[in-house]
């Protein structure tokens, strides 16, 4: 192969070297982790039912959308911004006149979806960036200058991006800290609050967190231990339960990485706070959506919603929840645990 340079003057690179066809690892996906420079690898990576490494598929896009039903001149509030895949599409439908305030935590992938945004031509008088967990959304809005919105969406499900990072350690699936903070900057990780656990609170918080059924066996085995990798905490619930099958086993694993999730970011407490303050955030006639991925998130959500429309404060809400379709099930396997629900004041 020739030295010479390109034109440019930039030295030539030689593509990150792996073992196979396609990589496996998280930082050797660099097609998908470029998905601009490289659309063609995306789309084969999402044909085949994926997610492309470092990006979010949004779910149930058009459910939400007929939900909100976003409107020229419309106030918006993402509260939960992630990779900006709904943001994107309620922008494009609230021009010319409206304005979106989209809320996150993550100062790792905040300023990358706001970068995002902002190249698609999204200004600063049409979307807002704050960062803030939905807990603070009486706050931020008041910063806006806003008493109210007609469009409220809340996805609280994790971002692939989170997921699929092994440092930021919310998976299994490879090494990583045990982690779990959607903000590095604050809190405690996992580790640290595994390892100060008692079998009693470990216990509660599987049961509360997961519906974890095996609760009780799995808080005497994991609390109080110092564990430092997601693999490593993985292996020892598989072992902690020798005796069931190894699907159970694995939903196990999941429900005890959830637990502690929820548990590290205050998930529940974040999420009372939203609902408490909900209905008045919202103008009249506005509308609410959430998006919820487990029976812990949807129970509250749910409740809060029958409570508010009993004490008056919403007007209309959802009878039944929406489930995704089995063709975006099967497009984007991550889409199979969603439930939405939706309010109008």
């Amino acid at each position: 192969m020739s030295d010479e340079q390109p034109p440019s003057g930039t030295p030539h690179r030689r593509r990150p070297r792996y073992s196979g066809k396609y990589p496996r690892r998280f930082a050797d996906k660099y097609k998908e982790l470029d998905p601009e420079k490289y659309p063609e690898t995306v789309a084969r990576v999402i044909a085949s039912g994926k997610t492309p490494a470092g990006s979010h598929l949004p779910i149930m896009v058009q459910e939400i959308l007929e939900t909100l039903s976003p409107r020229p001149g419309d106030t918006v509030v993402d509260c939960t911004l992630g990779y900006g895949g709904h943001a994107r599409e309620i922008l494009t439908r609230i021009r010319p006149g409206g304005r979106l305030i989209g809320l996150d935590v993550d100062p790792v992938e905040q300023p990358r979806t706001e970068t995002r945004l902002r190249d698609l031509g999204f200004g600063p008088e049409t979307f807002v960036v704050r960062r803030s967990n939905f807990a603070g959304l009486s706050k931020a809005l008041a910063a806006e200058g806003l008493s109210g919105v007609d469009c409220l969406l809340a996805d609280l499900g994790l971002s692939s991006m989170q997921i699929d990072t092994p440092n930021r350690g919310f998976s299994m699936k490879a090494p990583g800290p045990l982690d779990m903070r959607m903000n590095p900057q604050k809190g405690q990780p996992a580790s640290v609050v595994l390892e100060r656990m008692s079998p009693d609170a470990l216990a509660r918080i599987l049961d509360e967190n997961a519906d974890e059924p095996r609760a009780a066996l799995l808080a005497q085995k994991l609390a109080g231990r110092k564990i430092g990798l997601t693999t490593e905490l993985a292996n020892a619930i598989r072992l902690a339960l020798p005796n069931t099958s190894e699907e159970e086993r694995e939903k196990s694993v999941r429900r005890v990485f959830q637990a502690l999730r929820i548990e590290v970011n205050e998930e529940f407490v974040a999420l009372d706070m939203l609902l408490r303050c909900l209905p008045e955030c919202l103008n009249s006639g506005g509308r609410a959506a959430i998006l919820a991925f487990h029976s812990g998130e949807d129970r509250r959500v749910k409740k809060a919603f029958q409570a508010a429309q009993r004490e008056g404060r919403l007007s209309e809400i959802a009878e039944d929840v929406i489930r995704p379709t089995p063709e975006e099930c099967r497009a984007n396997p991550r889409a199979t645990s969603a439930k939405l629900r939706w309010a109008r004041r």
